[in-house]
């Protein structure tokens, strides 16, 4: 670590509340696909700030219209209607099942809000409870009650008490799901592929049932897309690979391309919950955040991207499963798209810890994954450069 580094890294311990633990690295631009820290030593990028860079660095178009909007208007109150805010509404609405979104600022704001939606629609439904079942497993966000919908025992110590009404079922189970169920339950809350948990993809077959529990007990289903939507998968939303449609979505991470913003999508049905003045966000739907968005979105649909993520995600796949061939500490390659993960019998933080030594960044996911989450623009010659690097760290263990 130079002098430099060294430095930046120490001030940052000091004055930086210690919510996260953090690598000794200073990152300071990017390109594309790559990064590079502040001595100057390029990495390949497969965390992409964990699945929210989609465009990769320094995108020209992204870059363009960030300045152009900030020299127009950056934000102005949700009182008034913006031209920028109303286009990426649209663009979800017309290339979904939904009606209706809301804008916020973050992943968690927008479960947050999918969690109120539920109960608010309960209440306007006459409903007996208003219980909402979550995932075992399942990662939600860090406000208090996306992280009771955490189905993750580590998130929740020292927080009790948790918000009350929130029950967990085992995902891809459904008599687990079913055994929760019952007269007062309004909502069930999930992710199409578990990310925290450990990249766990949903079986088609209990997501069709899900939904047909649902539809014959008047809940809500909710999918959590914040990590696998705005592409990630291959489609533009997870759940458009498995033919079932939730009544409400939310979305974040990638969506602006690495500018803050969160969005719930819901049918007119279930949007009909919410009123003026029973949600709102100061911040959310800004100019400049949706702006962003519009550029991520037409990149994805009528530029080429979604088709480069199948590609560059069933290359991924093929290059993973190559090292499990080849390694017997790699026990499953899963996941879609360019969210994939390998289950290692080795610790996860020292494999990351070395790919970064060895130029490339990774991250975990769950106790025992690592987690490949590269910018969608990504190719199949930056993934032989990270397959080549970390067949280099594993062959160490």
């Amino acid at each position: 670590m130079s002098e430099k580094m060294d430095k930046l890294v120490k001030l940052g311990s000091e004055v930086v509340m210690n919510t996260y633990t953090r690598y000794p690295v200073a990152l300071d631009h990017g390109e594309g696909a790559y990064m590079w820290d502040i001595d100057g030593k390029k990495y390949v990028d497969c965390v992409g700030g964990i699945a929210v860079n989609s465009l990769g660095c320094n995108n020209e178009k992204l870059v363009k219209k960030i300045s152009e909007q900030a020299a127009k208007l950056i934000h102005c109150s949700n009182l008034y209607y913006t031209e920028p805010q109303i286009q990426l509404a649209n663009m979800l609405v017309k290339n979904s099942d939904f009606d209706k979104v809301f804008f916020c600022n973050s992943g968690a704001e927008a479960n947050e809000a999918a969690l109120k939606l539920c109960r608010k629609y309960a209440k306007l439904k006459n409903k007996k409870g208003s219980d909402i079942i979550t995932m075992i497993k399942s990662f939600h966000g860090r406000t208090y009650g996306a992280v009771t919908a955490t189905g993750q025992d580590k998130y929740h110590k020292g927080l009790d008490p948790l918000l009350p009404g929130i029950k967990y079922a085992e995902y891809n189970n459904i008599e687990s799901l079913k055994a929760v169920v019952d007269e007062n339950t309004c909502a069930i809350m999930m992710e199409v592929i578990q990310g925290e948990g450990g990249i766990i993809p949903a079986d088609k077959e209990y997501f069709k049932e899900v939904r047909k529990l649902c539809d014959e007990n008047d809940i809500l289903l909710v999918f959590d897309e914040v990590q696998t939507g705005v592409g990630r998968s291959g489609e533009l939303f997870a759940y458009q690979a498995y033919g079932v449609a939730p009544d409400i979505a939310t979305l974040a991470k990638g969506l602006a391309g690495g500018v803050p913003i969160g969005a719930m999508l819901a049918t007119d049905n279930a949007a009909k919950g919410f009123n003026p003045g029973d949600h709102a966000s100061t911040f959310g739907g800004n100019s400049l955040a949706t702006a962003a968005g519009t550029v991520v979105i037409d990149e994805l649909l009528n530029n080429g991207l979604l088709d480069n993520v199948k590609k560059q995600g069933v290359y991924l796949t093929e290059k993973l499963n190559g090292l499990k061939d080849k390694y017997s500490i790699i026990k499953d390659v899963r996941g879609m798209g360019l969210m994939q993960g390998i289950q290692i019998t080795v610790p996860v933080g020292e494999v990351v810890k070395k790919c970064i030594e060895n130029g490339l960044l990774v991250v975990g996911a769950g106790a025992d994954v690592v987690r490949f989450v590269p910018p969608l623009i990504i190719s199949s010659v930056e993934i032989d450069e990270a397959i080549n690097i970390i067949d280099k760290v594993l062959s160490e263990f």
